[in-house]
């Protein structure tokens, strides 16, 4: 006997989809267990949330299982997919988990209606519901969970994370819509890579301030089984462009070093991106990742403020992020920046500080702005919030979610010692400010295209009008032509590509572990030069 489980997969309203791998992780588990599966794509369909209704009245469902994290879209999009289901003839045992849900359960239940809430990790979890669902035993006996009984929340334990991942099945991509899900655009790909994201880790090791964790601790995979993977979507599927989306790739030199080899090993033709840490920056290192693919690190600076820093718990300093930012942009590989404004400290000064850092290092691959900080549910940042009565000690949750945090640009509550208005002033500024310097260099390089058009007579130029949805960064500011056409690009990132001031994130050799001796060799040197120059410093 197994269960009939329907995924729903919402809209975020976007052409271009990320694959949904919290879903394909659960899937793997049930798959293994015996369930039947199934997904309601309504981010690939961009179905009206009441079709769900109609696609449950006609189709019978054992259980039906939204997950989401804590965004204000996210919130609204639960809202209206939870009426739909609990409209249906044929409803079926509803859960929700996820980011979103896990900090704040009760809330979650009541506004949704669903029958049980999902805390944290979900693979234990959810193996040992559906044991409970299918053979009617109490929910009281399933770790992780919370659920209304009479009206009164109940709650149980959350079970130990998994020890390994490589316990975990693979996630029977068989299953989903991969040839959709493969033409997502990220930052410098190009024309004919097709993307997707993959998980080398879990957790993270700092503690900012603003952050939500669902679970303690960092667990890494096997590069070698995670490079197994890797191969197995390059060639069943023909992706060719990596993106990962967990916390911290770079979650340490060790772990970073790991990857590479093992990408070096198989030689693919790949490329990737992933989340780095400025702490663990080295021109050795970044050489690394370079050489093993990598075209593009995802940095979350936040500020360029000492005082600032520190309030938000980063473990930075301004001179590491300089100096970490250039050496990622010496070696060839495109940084992209995560900035705040709003923390405890934060002035007009510190604004400027950092969009005079976002001028100065921006080689064009994304459009650069700046977002006011927001206090998620879970975070220590949020019962910062409630404490300092920005938010409602009596129910923080629906303030929140339903009075405060109405959109990612707008301000949810303020940490600073300016108004509101002062706010909103501050960061118009800002964000006029990086946009007009975004537009004045795109301008600019069309304008050299068009001369060199008609100046050279280019045969090979395809036309303004001609839809390109490009992130190919081929084209530098002083290179301002290409065989691609720019003029109609539909990824709003896409704009800068063809005025980007570094290469096209393509890697124009063949990958070797003859490289990673390379970096071995040049590690041991610096580091011995570090040696004497501490000796030096002791000495005098």
């Amino acid at each position: 006997m197994s269960l009939r489980v329907l995924f729903v997969v919402y809209d975020n309203g976007s052409y271009d989809q990320t694959f949904p791998m919290g879903v394909g992780a659960l899937a793997a588990i049930l798959k293994k267990d015996g369930h039947e599966i199934a997904c309601w794509h309504q981010d690939i369909h961009h179905y009206p949330d009441e079709a769900l209704t109609e696609y449950l009245d006609n189709n019978k469902f054992d259980v039906c299982i939204l997950s989401l994290i804590g965004g204000y879209y996210q919130y609204q999009k639960m809202k209206g997919l939870s009426k739909a289901i609990n409209r249906s003839k044929q409803r079926p045992v509803y859960l929700l988990g996820g980011y979103g849900p896990t900090p704040e359960p009760e809330f979650f239940l009541k506004k949704s209606g669903c029958d049980i809430v999902c805390k944290g990790e979900g693979e234990i979890v959810i193996e040992k519901l559906m044991d409970a669902i299918e053979f009617k035993t109490p929910y009281k006996d399933v770790p992780g969970i919370a659920w209304l009984e009479n009206g009164k929340l109940k709650e149980t334990v959350r079970p130990p994370l998994v020890p390994s991942l490589e316990d975990l099945p693979t996630i029977p991509y068989e299953l989903f819509p991969i040839d959709t899900y493969k033409l997502l655009r990220v930052a410098k790909c190009k024309l004919t890579d097709f993307c997707f994201p993959l998980m080398s880790a879990r957790g993270c090791t700092f503690k900012c301030t603003f952050c939500y964790r669902m679970d303690p601790g960092y667990r890494k995979r096997d590069p070698e089984l995670l490079l197994d993977e890797v191969e197995l979507l390059y060639k069943n599927y023909g992706i060719n462009r990596f993106s990962f989306q967990d916390d911290l790739l770079m979650s340490s030199v060790e772990h970073t070093e790991e990857v590479c080899k093992a990408m070096l090993k198989r030689n693919l033709p790949i490329t990737w991106d992933c989340y780095g840490r400025l702490n663990y920056c080295s021109k050795e290192l970044l050489q690394l990742m370079k050489d093993a693919g990598c075209v593009f690190i995802f940095y979350g600076v936040e500020s360029m403020d000492q005082k600032v820093l520190n309030n938000m718990k980063k473990g930075l300093r301004p001179d590491m992020i300089v100096a970490g930012i250039e050496q990622t942009l010496e070696v060839g590989i495109s940084p992209g920046f995560g900035f705040l404004f709003g923390n405890r400290g934060d002035t007009k000064e510190t604004l400027k500080k950092n969009v005079d850092f976002l001028i100065k290092y921006d080689d064009f691959a994304e459009k650069r702005t700046i977002r006011p900080v927001t206090p998620y549910p879970g975070s220590p940042l949020y019962y910062d919030a409630i404490e300092s009565g920005l938010l409602d000690k009596n129910n923080p949750a629906e303030d929140f979610y339903e009075n405060k945090h109405l959109n990612s640009d707008l301000l949810c509550c303020n940490f600073t010692d300016m108004s509101n208005k002062e706010f909103y002033e501050s960061l118009k500024w800002a964000n006029k400010t990086l946009m007009k310097n975004h537009y004045d260099k795109q301008k600019e390089s069309t304008l050299k295209q068009i001369d060199h058009l008609y100046d050279n007579l280019d045969s090979t130029f395809r036309g303004f009008r001609q839809s390109a949805g490009t992130t190919d960064n081929s084209v530098s500011a002083d290179n301002a032509f290409s065989k691609t056409n720019w003029e109609n690009t539909k990824n709003s990132d896409a704009d800068a590509a063809r005025f980007t001031q570094s290469n096209n994130g393509s890697t124009n050799h063949e990958k070797s572990l003859g490289r990673y001796d390379v970096y071995i060799k040049n590690k041991k040197i610096r580091e011995e030069r570090k040696k004497r120059e501490r000796k030096i410093r002791l000495a005098s």
